[in-house]
């Protein structure tokens, strides 16, 4: 450690434990450093035997324990001083020789009963420090350095063997510098365990993903060391993480809207929330605006103009569409911290996901059961949950092994002009163009070799009487994919190769998945049209019918608490920043307060329907087909409703046909790939407990791996024939037959034939 005998002695509280410290065979002193150093390393490194004291041994426990690299940080120094009574200055971070000679202390004390028996909680937050992406990419730059001096020492002695003479330039050159550095920081963001693609589904999510903590990764826990006590909550987390990450979670799936809105009731938390998400665009100077478009904001401040950049469609990691609109017209005045540009979830600098809808809590003929929901059509054609989504499509040009280029062009043959309609001369698509699925982004030629047949006669002829050259090119342009449709807004070359950016519009749906902010979630089962959806009494169509058992069964009452006091602020423009759990404020804070301004509506509004006092919160409404009142009161309001990602437009999928896998000859699986769906063992087995032995051979034959019989359906089912009985096994069934030859044991099938019973042995 650097410091003699007497040094150690007259910083340490037990010295004769020191001097009398016991060796594993027999007492005696150890008086000299070289034999304390020999002791030391025994007891840190469990190795038995006679050691011989080396001045590696000196190296190994110095770089161990006392170089620059066992850092406590400003928490852990703090901690360790007041533990051990230390007086070490706060801004002196890394491990001392002080420390080691204060905790043996401490443990002798503890060891001998002359100490204070305190354990200190491991779990505790105070015992804990958080290592920021500051930290983590440090490290990766010290390993970087590390890598570099490697390198630098590997030139050193290549020099020296060379006998030249070697210059700083030669040692360190700036492209093997910034290689190193690339492909360190490229492997640490693409391959190290904490690295995740970053969340941009809405400004909400980007906040909640950036503030994650894990105690996983490199240094921390693993599965095989986390003990029961550190995966429980401990209290000293309250107030400061939130251990389960619930609080927001269907708002983090929520989709940015084109017109969204402020919600009538929320918590308050909505502006800090978008201010930290920092999608908007907060002056930081006052100033005088000079102009604003979609792309740019100038201001003058000070007698210097400044250009303020604004994000106009660009794709997030969800293909979301991230958009800034400028909130401020020439030659206004602004101040510090004001807003001159909303985000593509924000309005007046505060979080807007969704839309204030008029719900009702009912059944209506089935539709929403299992927490189906049923919507009117006004949500539609009035753009209401309409959301815009950007998908980029790119294509690679390379050189086959014959070291003929690729082609991208516009002249390709064989192929029907209208899928070439949107192609420019260069052969890529044009900006503006509206594209469905299967037309051509990119046209592409990849050269093949070309045969003996390009040769032939029949070539020669086609040459000498139509002109025609036989092509020796494969047409293998980018094309759009299934389920897409919409418009290019962007086209880009990089590096020769064309990089296609279309924006899709996407209206609300059957399928589509929505929500509120209480956990009442649900799938648009029927798009209504808006004279047949319940009305009330005042002609107003609802325009979402959610199903009332929704509400007991999840015990979230907020839903009804939060429709109430939102058709009442609706009729009276009024907006409510209520915060969670007001019912410390008084019994039942909350009726009373959705109570009071229902009464509150109805006396200004003099509509008596919107606060009954048989049924407070309740109003009779009628059946927009019949014109019937509905038998029972049903409970109204206005919900801040909000539509998810999960849209089935990424999720609808259909097979006839498609690719097979080599090996079972099944369909594969997935709908990325034309799969199909699986019937797997467990489902067999439900079918086998029904006795449905048509339907299994079916399944298991026909529509699955029976090579013959699913070309002959198809054929029979175009043409309208009898779909013919085979009699030989499917290929599963070689499959099995081929593994068990690959363990020496050898499978006969036989036929039995159904007339005279005869058995005909079959080779598989």
């Amino acid at each position: 450690m650097g410091s003699n005998l007497r040094e150690i002695l007259d910083n340490v509280s037990y010295p004769e434990i020191f001097l009398s410290f016991p060796n594993a065979k027999e007492k005696k002193r150890i008086e000299s450093k070289e034999k304390a150093i020999l002791e030391f390393y025994q007891q840190f490194a469990c190795v038995g035997g006679d050691l011989v004291f080396s001045e590696s041994l000196c190296e190994e426990l110095q770089k161990k324990f006392f170089q620059q690299k066992c850092e406590l940080g400003r928490v852990g120094r703090r901690n360790m001083n007041r533990r051990l009574n230390l007086d070490i200055p706060q801004n002196n971070t890394f491990l001392l020789p002080r420390d080691i000679l204060a905790a043996t202390d401490h443990l002798i004390g503890m060891k001998f009963g002359t100490g204070i028996l305190d354990d200190d909680d491991m779990n505790h937050l105070k015992n804990k420090r958080i290592r920021s992406v500051a930290d983590l990419l440090q490290d990766q730059f010290g390993l970087a350095l590390g890598r570099l001096q490697h390198a630098v020492q590997k030139t050193i002695r290549r020099v020296f063997i060379r006998q030249s003479k070697p210059t700083p330039q030669t040692l360190v050159t700036p492209t093997s510098t910034s290689i190193l550095l690339i492909t360190t920081y490229e492997t640490f963001f693409g391959t190290y365990p904490l690295s995740q693609v970053f969340d941009q589904t809405n400004p909400l999510t980007q906040t909640v993903h950036g503030r994650k903590v894990s105690c996983l990764g490199p240094g921390g826990l693993t599965g095989r060391t986390a003990s029961f006590r550190s995966r429980d909550i401990h209290p000293s987390h309250y107030g400061r993480i939130c251990p389960i990450d619930t609080s927001e979670g269907i708002n983090r799936q929520a989709v940015p809207l084109s017109r969204s809105e402020k919600c009538i009731v929320g918590t308050g938390l909505e502006r800090q929330t978008a201010l930290d998400s920092r999608v908007s665009v907060i002056a930081e100077r006052e100033g005088k605006i000079i102009s604003s478009d979609s792309h740019k904001i100038l201001l003058s401040s000070n007698g210097k103009t400044i250009s303020i950049p604004l994000v106009a469609h660009r794709r997030s990691n969800k293909n979301t569409c991230m958009h800034q609109k400028p909130r401020v017209p020439r030659g206004k005045s602004i101040k510090k911290g004001q807003i001159l540009a909303e985000g593509a979830a924000t309005v007046g600098g505060e979080l807007a996901l969704g839309k204030n809808i008029l719900v009702a809590y009912m059944p209506w003929e089935g539709y929403n059961f299992e927490d189906a929901v049923l919507i009117s059509e006004r949500l539609v054609y009035e753009d209401i949950y309409t959301s815009f989504h950007i998908r980029k499509y790119e294509i690679q040009t390379d050189t086959t092994s014959q070291g003929s280029a690729e082609k991208i062009t516009k002249e390709i043959p064989h192929l029907e002009e209208h899928l070439l309609r949107n192609l420019d001369r260069n052969g890529v698509v044009k900006l503006g163009s509206w594209v469905e699925t299967g037309d051509i982004l990119v046209g592409k030629l990849t050269p093949q070799i070309a045969s003996e047949s390009s040769y032939i006669a029949e070539a020669g002829l086609l040459r000498a009487i139509f002109g025609l050259e036989v092509s020796t090119s494969k047409e293998t342009s980018l094309k759009l994919p299934i389920g897409g449709r919409g418009r290019v807004i962007d086209v880009k070359w990089i590096q020769r190769d064309p990089l296609d950016i279309m924006v899709r519009k996407r209206e609300i749906k059957v399928g589509d998945k929505v929500a509120g902010r209480h956990g009442n979630k649900g799938i648009i089962s029927k798009i209504l049209p808006r004279q047949d959806m319940p009305y009330l009494q005042d002609g107003t169509p609802v325009d979402m019918v959610f199903n009332p058992l929704g509400v007991p069964s999840r015990m979230n009452v907020g839903q009804i608490f939060e429709s109430s006091l939102g058709l009442a602020g609706d009729l009276l423009k009024k907006h409510y920043r209520i915060a969670p759990f007001d019912e410390r404020y008084e019994q039942e804070a909350s009726r009373k307060l959705v109570f009071s301004e229902l009464y509150e509506a109805s006396k200004q509004t003099k509509n008596p329907w919107v606060f009954e006092p048989e049924y407070p919160g309740k109003s009779r409404i009628f059946d927009g087909r019949t014109g019937d009142p509905f038998e029972q009161p049903v409970l109204i309001g206005k919900s801040y409703i909000l539509k998810l990602i999960h849209q089935v437009d990424e999720k609808i999928h259909g097979r006839s046909t498609g690719p097979y896998s080599l090996v079972t000859q099944q369909p594969v699986r997935g709908r990325a790939k034309q799969g199909g769906q699986r019937v797997g063992e467990m489902e067999v087995w439900a079918l086998e407990g029904f006795g449905v032995a048509h339907i299994l051979q079916e399944i298991l034959t026909y529509k699955s791996d029976h090579l013959i019989a699913r070309q002959e359906i198809l054929n029979a089912t175009i043409w309208g024939k009898r779909v013919p009985n085979h009699e030989d096994p499917p290929e599963s069934f070689r499959v099995l037959v081929r593994e068990l030859r690959s363990l020496a044991l050898e499978l006969n099938h036989f036929l039995v034939s159904e007339k005279n019973f005869q058995v005909n042995r079959e080779d598989v």
